[in-house]
């Protein structure tokens, strides 16, 4: 394994693509405070979509779901998990609101990671915030049944310095004023879901660290647009990229170029959603934009009844309102009729 280190980012070759990219993304960055202030009868609705969205897809990517009129009560706290699944979700929520709430710098450490995964694992594991003890290996489960080992993480053994290595890599290179953050942000991430250092929650843990690690750059778009969301619109890219720079990484020999690609473009493409929430010159009341935001976040298929949910503070004639007019701009469609009506996003903008 070759961990992070000044001279691997330094001498990384980067492609015009990857530094536009990067670009666009510290450029986004500096229109962050505008945006915040521009229209803050929006930014509480976008913080609770934001945490729902978050801990939905980051635990449905790994497979955890629970029933749709559970979701929202049990992230937000107005309702006692039931079972290991929705233990998952509410330590999540907690993990998210560890890391906002945090008023000072907090340093990349093990701990910090061991703390993320003990609230996520939502205190119904043994070795929730512990390291693995035993090797693991990612496995994939091809259509035939097969099982197909994708790559080989560190042992069980070499995890505690592995992780100590990395974290004391990301701040000496953070010390560095000239070195691109989020080359070291993605790459640090990169390095911990390859050492797995869990047996169980690695790419929950490593979702976690990149949202807190963003924070604690300066990035917080994660506050208002979810950064799970979009990983999960692109699931499949995702583990492909995952696997593609993998290759060699034990000797240091991979190339994490089309990581670094994907995890900028994740993060350019939630800035640009949260520009475009922020600046509609949407004629329509304020009331409606919240409604449309709501709507825009959605993945997969949902009710007027969920999006009333998540607005109860709304009129359900205004959401039905709403509704009809983004049927009639082809940004929604429907399936069934009056209670049984379940819609869905067919055109994001």
């Amino acid at each position: 394994m070759k961990c992070l280190s000044i001279n691997r980012i330094e001498n990384l070759d980067l492609p015009p693509a990857l530094v536009w990219l990067l670009g666009e993304c510290m450029r986004a960055k500096g229109k962050q405070e505008l945006w915040t202030r521009q229209r803050p009868e929006l930014l509480e609705a976008l913080r609770e979509q934001a945490v729902v969205q978050s801990v939905e897809s980051s635990n449905r990517i790994e497979g955890v779901t629970v029933a749709s009129d559970r979701l929202r009560p049990v992230v937000l706290g107005k309702a006692r998990p039931r079972d290991r699944s929705e233990e998952e979700l509410a330590g999540y929520r907690k993990a998210l609101d560890w890391i906002f709430s945090r008023k000072r710098r907090v340093a990349f450490t093990p701990e910090v990671v061991l703390k993320l995964h003990a609230l996520a694992q939502g205190g119904m594991a043994g070795d929730a915030g512990r390291w693995k003890s035993k090797n693991n290996e990612i496995i994939e489960i091809l259509p035939s049944g097969e099982r197909r080992v994708r790559f080989k993480p560190t042992s069980a053994k070499g995890t505690p310095a592995a992780t100590d290595a990395l974290c004391k890599a990301y701040q000496r290179i953070g010390a560095h004023e000239q070195m691109p953050v989020l080359l070291n942000i993605a790459t640090a991430v990169f390095d911990l879901l390859c050492i797995h250092p869990f047996r169980d929650g690695n790419g929950r843990v490593s979702r976690l660290v990149t949202t807190f690690l963003l924070v604690q750059e300066g990035f917080s778009v994660g506050r208002f647009v979810s950064l799970e969301r979009v990983v999960e619109d692109r699931k499949e890219e995702y583990y492909t990229v995952l696997e593609k720079c993998s290759i060699g990484w034990h000797t240091g020999q991979n190339d994490i170029a089309p990581w670094l690609s994907f995890f900028l473009s994740i993060l350019r493409n939630v800035y640009g959603e949260f520009a475009q929430k922020i600046e509609s010159k949407s004629t329509a009341a304020p009331k409606s934009d919240i409604i449309r935001s709501i709507v825009s976040g959605q993945v997969g298929s949902f009710t007027l009844s969920e999006i009333s949910a998540q607005a109860p503070a709304l009129s359900r004639h205004l959401i039905k309102k709403v509704f009809l007019a983004l049927k009639k701009e082809g940004i929604i469609a429907v399936s069934g009729r009056g209670r049984g009506a379940v819609w869905e996003v067919i055109k994001r903008r």
